[in-house]
């Protein structure tokens, strides 16, 4: 297996992902400012003592009060990050069909939402999406089943949230 170039990016997402999934699954939509771990702490020392040694360069500050009686996806058109932050990410959970399921579903969105639950070879699944400034991106899939699923990793495995998040950038 090979392994994804590391960068601090990618140590980010994968730390995000770690932290989500300690709260288990069937969770709200989450997002994240990304920020330099150095100017963090060079404009908030008190802060020092609550990074870890191993908090790396960036660290990841969730946003509270992400409204969940909307998709994130519309949310993400009304956000612009200020300056300072340095990227942003965000964890959702998603059902994926395989491609022969899509076409035969309705239009209607909620009908729609409904035969891809109850579609019997539907796959619940974590999705992560994280994004720089300067064009980086890192993304990961975990499915929920099985338990020790293989969370895989990539550059682009989520475009589409990719190119939303880098948006809010802009």
């Amino acid at each position: 297996m090979q392994l994804m170039p590391d960068s601090p990016l990618r140590r980010a997402a994968l730390e995000m992902e770690a932290y989500v999934a300690a709260d288990g699954w069937d969770q709200a939509p989450r997002l994240f400012a990304l920020v330099a771990t150095a100017d963090l702490v060079s404009k908030q020392p008190d802060l020092a003592d609550q990074l870890s040694a191993d908090s790396g360069e960036i660290t990841l500050v969730e946003q509270d009060g992400v409204p969940v009686d909307r998709p994130i996806e519309d949310l993400l058109i009304e956000i612009a990050w200020p300056d300072s932050v340095l990227g942003c990410a965000a964890v959702l959970e998603r059902i994926m069909l395989p491609p022969e399921a899509e076409a035969a579903l309705p239009e209607d969105p909620d009908e729609m939402f409904m035969a891809a639950a109850a579609h019997p070879d539907r796959q619940e699944v974590r999705l992560i999406a994280a994004v720089t400034r300067d064009g980086a991106a890192h993304s990961a899939v975990r499915a929920r089943e099985p338990d020790d699923a293989v969370l895989l990793e990539g550059p682009d495995l989520v475009p589409g949230l990719i190119e939303q998040l880098r948006q809010t950038l802009a």
